[in-house]
């Protein structure tokens, strides 16, 4: 299954966890960094570990951000990993490959790594980022990226650096990257055009901050009814005949054109 939507869940407040599993995001980050003032991280931690326990077996929607690692947290957060029930871990600040592969080494076979690139080093460093072996997918942190590049706005502002996410993950092999989150968490329409400007750039997620986001990011990242019906015109010709040439809406329809059409046909239904 795709995963479209990622929901942060501050990790000293456990009342909203299962909250959070209930919202219908594939996946959940606790968030043990940005979220937990350095005085409370242990305190955080603590209770996170509790309702980890609690929980026994393995979900795959939970996800641990943990401090990173030149944090005096990041040791004691990377215990977490070793319950049966964190699907993975997202690591902060992301900047080279040799500590993204030392918490790679601490996961089991199957658990998730996402890099979370939201500084001018780790996008220096993107490739050999996005080439750490074992790692699941890339992430933007576009607010603090805006912060530590002195760059004051994050919509065309940031459309190389979207780009370069993109290509770079696509170059890698891995999936489409996670676009960063929408602070307006009550403007539907300003989250829809985000949403779509991420798609438009190729991504193929986005981080939430709030659980009324996930069902709309959810839908945005899905094929438009005119996409579909577009991919229905396009499979239905070449059905029709292989080995012709065949335009559709005035255009040539090539390989490219056809395998778009098969990954629109081949999306989940809307929910």
């Amino acid at each position: 299954m795709s995963v479209h939507s990622y929901l942060f869940v501050p990790g000293e407040r456990p009342e909203r966890f299962s909250k959070a599993l209930d919202s219908g995001a594939e996946r959940i980050i606790l968030d043990l960094e940005d979220a937990v003032a350095p005085a409370a991280k242990g305190t955080a931690r603590a209770a996170l570990a509790e309702w980890l326990q609690a929980r026994g077996g393995p979900d795959m929607r939970i996800l641990v951000r943990v401090n990173g690692v030149n944090t005096p947290w990041h040791a004691d957060d990377m215990a977490l990993a070793a319950l049966p029930a964190v699907a993975g871990i997202m690591l902060p600040k992301s900047e080279e490959r040799a500590a993204l592969s030392a918490v790679r080494a601490r996961l089991r076979p199957g658990q998730e790594l996402h890099a979370l690139v939201e500084s001018v080093a780790g996008l220096v460093h993107l490739r050999e980022i996005a080439g750490t072996p074992g790692l699941t997918r890339v992430a933007f942190g576009s607010v603090d990226f805006c912060g530590d590049a002195g760059i004051g706005g994050d919509d065309r502002e940031l459309d190389a650096i979207r780009t370069q996410l993109v290509i770079e993950s696509r170059y890698a092999r891995l999936p489409a990257p996670v676009d960063g989150v929408a602070l307006a968490i009550d403007d539907a329409a300003a989250l829809e055009a985000e949403v779509l400007r991420a798609r438009r750039f190729g991504f193929g997620a986005k981080l939430c901050i709030h659980p009324k986001q996930v069902a709309l990011v959810q839908r945005g990242f899905l094929p438009s009814d005119q996409e579909r019906a577009w991919a229905e015109r396009v499979l239905a010709a070449v059905a029709a005949d292989p080995h012709g040439a065949i335009a559709i809406d005035g255009k040539l329809v090539d390989k490219p054109v056809v395998d778009r059409a098969r990954a629109i046909s081949a999306a989940a239904v809307r929910p």
